[in-house]
Formats: C-alpha cells, sequence, structure tokens
C-alpha cells in the first residue's frame, strides 16, 4: 500500500459543524483568528455513520456495544485477560470483520498484547479558511409540559471548512487495508456528509476531495492547505453566504504538486460544479495524465 495525502473541502451554511460540549454545544471556533474549527472525530463519525448507514458495514465504534471491551466480546466471543490476551488469528477476525479498524484504529481497552491498533488513516483538525460569525443563539422548545426540552440553538452564517489528511501504507499493511477499502473510503469522502443529515448538520455540502497517492510508503509531502487560498478580500469577509461567494486559489498547490511530481503516482480528484477555482490550465495540464477523476 503506498503513502497517500489527502485535502478535503466542504461548507456549512446555517448548521453547526461541530459543537462545542464544554461551551452550550457553540460551534468550535479559534477566537484570535475568528475561524471555526472542526475536530477529526467529527469527521470520521461522518464516515463511520455512511459505512453503516449506507453501506451495511459492521463497526467497532457503535451503539451496540455498552464500551470497547463489550464490543471485542461480541466479535470473538471471550474477554481477552492479561493471561490469555487477544490473539494473532482473533485480532484478524476482529480487524476483517469492522472495517473502522482498518481506517482508523482501534484502542480495546484489554489486558495483555494486542490491545491497540493505530490506524493508517489519520486527519487534523479542520479550519475554515474565510472568518466566521456565529447567528445570534436562538431558543428551541420541545413540545413538553415540564418546559424540559428548552435550549439554545447556536450555528454559524457560513463556513468554508479545510481538512487535512493522509494514509499511511506501512500501517495499512498491520491493518490488511486494500485497494477496495481505499475506493470505498474515497467514495465516503465525498457521499458521507450529504447521506447523514441531522437537523444541525443540514446545510453542509462537500466542495473538493483530493487524495495524492504517492509511489511508494517512505515518501511524503506537507499538509496541501498551504497551498491554497482565498483572495484576501473574500477570506477576511464575514458577510460571506454561499458557495457562489467563493473563489479558491490553487495555483500554488498545482506548483507544489508539479514540482513534487517524481513521488507522485496518481492524483484521484473530485470537484463540485458550484466551486469556483482560480488555476493556471496550462500549468494543470502538466499533470494531466496522473489525474484520475473519481
Amino acid at each position: 500500500m503506498n503513502n497517500s495525502e489527502i485535502l478535503f473541502l466542504y461548507d456549512a451554511k446555517i448548521s453547526n459543524p461541530n459543537g462545542d460540549m464544554d461551551n452550550e454545544n457553540k460551534p468550535r471556533m479559534d477566537w484570535d483568528t475568528e475561524t471555526n474549527l472542526v475536530s477529526d472525530v467529527r469527521l470520521k463519525r461522518y464516515i463511520r455513520d455512511y459505512l453503516k448507514n449506507v453501506q451495511g458495514k459492521e463497526l467497532f465504534v457503535t451503539d451496540e456495544a455498552l464500551d470497547a471491551k463489550n464490543r471485542v466480546f461480541q466479535i470473538i466471543n471471550r474477554e481477552p485477560t492479561k493471561d490469555k490476551p487477544i490473539k494473532e488469528d482473533e485480532l484478524k477476525t476482529i480487524i476483517n470483520k469492522l472495517i473502522d479498524i482498518k481506517y482508523f484504529g482501534a484502542v480495546f481497552g484489554t489486558s495483555g498484547g494486542n490491545d491497540h491498533i493505530t490506524g493508517p488513516i489519520q486527519f487534523n483538525w479542520g479550519y475554515s479558511l474565510n472568518k466566521v460569525e456565529l447567528q445570534e443563539s436562538k431558543t428551541i422548545t420541545s413540545s413538553f409540559s415540564s418546559g424540559e426540552g428548552v435550549g439554545k440553538d447556536y450555528r454559524v452564517n457560513y463556513s468554508f471548512i479545510a481538512f487535512s489528511g493522509s494514509i499511511n501504507g506501512l500501517i495499512a499493511e498491520q491493518t490488511m487495508l486494500k485497494d477496495e477499502d481505499i475506493n470505498l473510503f474515497d467514495k465516503a469522502m465525498i457521499e458521507s456528509i450529504p447521506l447523514n443529515k441531522t437537523r444541525s448538520k443540514e446545510g453542509q455540502t462537500p466542495r473538493l476531495y483530493l487524495r495524492v497517492e504517492l509511489k511508494d510508503n517512505k515518501s511524503f509531502l506537507k499538509d496541501l492547505r498551504e497551498y491554497i487560498f482565498l483572495p484576501v478580500d473574500i477570506k477576511n469577509n464575514r458577510k460571506l453566504r454561499e458557495i457562489k461567494d467563493i473563489q479558491l486559489d490553487i495555483n500554488q498547490l498545482i506548483d507544489y504538486l508539479i514540482k513534487n511530481d517524481s513521488k507522485i503516482l496518481k492524483v484521484h480528484y473530485w470537484k463540485d460544479d458550484n466551486l469556483f477555482l482560480i488555476k493556471d490550465d496550462s500549468e494543470l495540464n502538466k499533470l494531466k495524465n496522473k489525474i484520475n477523476k473519481l
């Protein structure tokens, strides 16, 4: 399995991309930069929900288990102990049965060896490329006579969010990750948010997905977000309201990929039609033979 570098962009319109449980479930913010934050755990949750609800896959992280130890018991029909830890054949059974472990790894909370697996697919926290303003809180109610259903509803007006991630080819061997698993992962990245809408997540749309597959499992690239930009007047505009207000400059990204052409096997690429890119087509054509449109 080769290494891959991932860039994923989506937007949130009048929604709550990632509520902060320690702050009244308000959207997570970096107030110094006035940017919206989204945890990697939130993104993985979208993917897990898609795998289970849309693709019918069994997962390790599920409401059907009390905790991690209980989930292990459900799969191998016994509770591992320090004297009788998880065996290698049992570990393979767990991994092959539960696809989210193949992707993200797991901590089993059991005693002895094989009590955790490092996942080959990891993400950094996402952040908005534009300055974001929150809507004033709105009181929401449920129709209970006791009034216990009263609460606050916090949302962003508009947030254009960028995630960076990677696939570690060496670790992928340990979780027996295969090409068909990666193909499903690509599909999940593009489809999971639209197909797993909830009340607070309505209004979120994927806009761009890029997975740069390298030629081996020893090469790497920098965080691809360092090479994409919103023009300054757009980045600092707190009145953005929709995708038509966005123009994304990817010229430095194209230059960076061209400079690292010798490391790159394929550029797996998907873009929403409504996202406007500022790009030099003559330079982009230098990557034409490596682009695989998803």
